[in-house]
């Protein structure tokens, strides 16, 4: 039985035009409705990221590129990161949130709740399942991060992801699964041309209804509920790969064509992205989610050209632009194999549990021939170092072998300083065993066959022309002199009368024409 606070006769001394009084029902219903409208018009449009994939170093990464302020390069980093609430993903399922400020950095656009998990483990699946209900699932999108310093393992963690987000999807209520339904109604809707925004631009048929687009093969045949993007982040690494391991044009056309084909079939999209430089991440992402600014309007254009800046949005790739990426690549076989193998339960990755000794292209199903997607594309894109370990040490191809092993700085300085100081002693060992050789023929000798060749040596000194070899000999006749006259000072008395006596004699040889020798008698 309904009971009333208030006396429903009337009131004495009232008339008709009485005020109800303050403990009135229907003035109670009336605040309320207003102030429920004032909390809806101020209540921020809630979005969701599920973040799958990569390091807690690299999810901040891809969180710090998605936050920065385009349209203000003056806005430092430091302040920037000031504003931004922490980020929670050292274990199991981590946390964030962002909100989105428009062009003129006032607005709020809405508010971005980020889930991060690193790991595509099925014990992580109840963690995953209460953020999918039937009123998130329109506002998600999953983000599932790749890195280039181990491109040989994207199809793998790819494959693993949605066994995962498989694994999940199903295990939610029939309202959910409505939803995702839906959703995944309107995102085709997009592709086939039923874009609600672009209605008004399509032809009519006949009967009146919008012209719509088919699907063409290979595209949205195993669409997953949710919108998904991939990124694949560290674009910077593409120049070390060709350096360092030799890679070419074919390995990185190889695996853009393999890529787009397999998230051609989830309607996904995929972006290559490098730190610190201007990106479209973004305006992809906020696309995804609805988020458009009220002052800008953000262009999003594709890039299937620039090899570190792929940009392949969702509903634009098609089989045709695979195609002609390259010729000989089997899209069919790949589409097909992809469509099998993700109906099993995720794996343990290599970098966890995986047995090293395990062949690369085998899998749960024992798909080790070659018939799996993964097989297909890791018998391609191979691991350097693990190519080069499994390689025989006396095969011609260890020979060639791309990387080598270093030591560290000091110990290699310290085992030279050991082989030098060896060296040095086995030097003065073998000076003291053989004496230095003489020469058989001294350059300064005037007999010698060197001076027939090289002639007389001049030199200028203080603007006169000087001979160097007149020099030479005037030095020997100086230094001969000075020990012919110490010879003499230091002889004894009977020799030096002897040596006087040979000197008169030799000079009275030379005498004057016409003239006596020195020292005789005049005729």
């Amino acid at each position: 039985m309904f009971t009333s606070s208030h006396n429903p006769g009337p009131k004495l001394g009232s008339g008709n035009n009485s005020r109800p009084s303050s403990k009135d029902g229907p003035k109670k219903n009336i605040w309320s409705s207003m102030l429920d409208s004032v909390a809806n018009g101020k209540r921020l449009p809630e979005k969701n990221l599920l973040i799958l994939g990569g390091t807690p170093e690299s999810q901040r990464e891809f969180l710090d590129t998605l936050s920065a302020d385009t349209s203000d390069p003056s806005l430092s980093n430091d302040r920037r990161k000031g504003r931004l609430p922490p980020v929670a993903n050292q274990f199991a399922l981590g946390y964030t949130y962002q909100d989105v400020l428009d062009a003129d950095q006032e607005d709020t656009l809405a508010r971005v709740s980020a889930y991060l998990l690193s790991e595509p483990s099925l014990s992580f699946a109840p963690l995953l399942k209460p953020l999918l209900t039937a009123q998130s699932v329109p506002e998600t999108l999953v983000v599932i991060l790749l890195d280039w310093s181990d491109p040989w393992t994207w199809v793998r963690r790819l494959r693993e992801w949605v066994r995962l987000l498989r694994h999940v999807l199903i295990s939610l209520d029939d309202e959910t699964k409505i939803v995702m339904e839906e959703t995944m109604t309107e995102w085709r809707d997009r592709k086939r041309g039923m874009d609600p925004s672009s209605t008004g631009a399509q032809g009519l048929t006949s009967s009146g209804g919008p012209v719509t687009i088919p699907l063409g093969p290979g595209e949205w045949d195993e669409g997953l509920g949710i919108p998904m993007c991939v990124v694949c982040q560290g674009a910077d690494k593409i120049e070390k790969l060709e350096k360092d391991h030799g890679w070419h044009e074919e390995e990185f056309d190889f695996i853009l064509q393999f890529m787009r084909t397999i998230l051609l079939k989830h309607g996904a999209s995929l972006i290559y992205t490098t730190p610190f430089l201007v990106n479209s991440l973004q305006s992809l992402l906020h696309s995804s989610l609805g988020i458009h600014s009220l002052l800008k309007r953000q262009s999003l254009k594709h890039n299937v050209i620039d090899r570190d800046k792929i940009l392949v949005p969702s509903n634009w790739d098609s089989w045709g632009k695979i195609r002609i990426i390259r010729e000989g690549f089997d899209m069919e076989g790949v589409s097909t194999a992809w469509s099998i193998e993700i109906q099993d339960p995720p794996e343990p990755l290599s970098g966890s549990s995986m047995d090293d000794a395990k062949p690369q292209g085998e899998n749960a199903a024992g798909l080790d021939d070659g018939t799996s997607a993964v097989a297909i594309f890791e018998q391609t894109i191979k691991d350097p170092k693990r190519d080069a370990s499994m390689t025989h040490p006396g095969s011609q191809h260890s020979k060639s072998k791309v990387e080598v092993d270093t030591s560290d700085m000091q110990s290699f300085l310290t085992k030279q300083l050991e082989v030098l100081e060896q060296l040095k002693i086995e030097d003065e060992k073998d000076r003291t065993a053989k004496p230095v050789p003489q020469l058989e023929m001294s350059p300064l000798d005037d007999n010698g066959r060197v001076n027939e060749h090289i002639g007389p040596v001049q030199f200028n000194m203080g603007g006169i022309q000087v001979d160097a070899d007149d020099m030479l000999r005037k030095l020997k006749e100086r230094e001969a002199n000075r020990s012919q006259r110490k010879d003499t000072l230091s002889a004894p008395p009977g020799e030096k009368s002897h040596n006087q006596a040979l000197a008169n004699f030799f000079a009275g040889l030379v005498k004057k024409p016409g003239g006596s020798p020195r020292g005789s008698p005049s005729a």
